[in-house]
């Protein structure tokens, strides 16, 4: 199983722009689902944006569509997730996460519940 370490987070103001980054070891990506799943305080972690690179199937959050987007830079094994127009209801932990990942077009969630340390993105008003 790949193992991924998601970094970038950070505060920024409405309307700016982060780059989060999830790489990866241990295998290359192109069997996996990659998803980011972001929990906001006291709220919970929820499927923001995920791809799957077995069957190509992308899913963004109504939320974030047009704003944020994921890809992969094969070179690096990374995937990132590109979030522009960031608005305050953005601030949450960011995860990303490949092993339970269930992703298509329509939705994605994960049947796992172990997660990594995450990355902080803060967006203030």
């Amino acid at each position: 199983e790949v193992q991924l370490v998601e970094s970038g987070g950070g505060s920024v103001q409405a309307g700016g722009s982060l780059r989060l980054s999830c790489a990866a070891s241990g295998d290359t990506l192109d069997d996996y689902a990659i998803g980011w799943f972001r929990q906001a305080p006291g709220k919970e972690r929820v499927g923001t944006s995920c791809i799957s690179f077995r069957d190509g199937s992308i899913f963004y959050e109504d939320s974030v569509a047009g704003r944020f987007t994921i890809s992969r830079d094969n070179a690096k094994n990374t995937v990132y997730l590109q979030m522009n127009n960031l608005k305050p209801e953005d601030t949450a932990v960011y995860y990303c996460a490949s092993e339970g990942v269930v992703v298509d077009d329509h939705f994605c969630y994960r049947y796992l519940n172990d997660w990594g340390q995450g990355t902080l993105v803060t967006v203030s008003s």
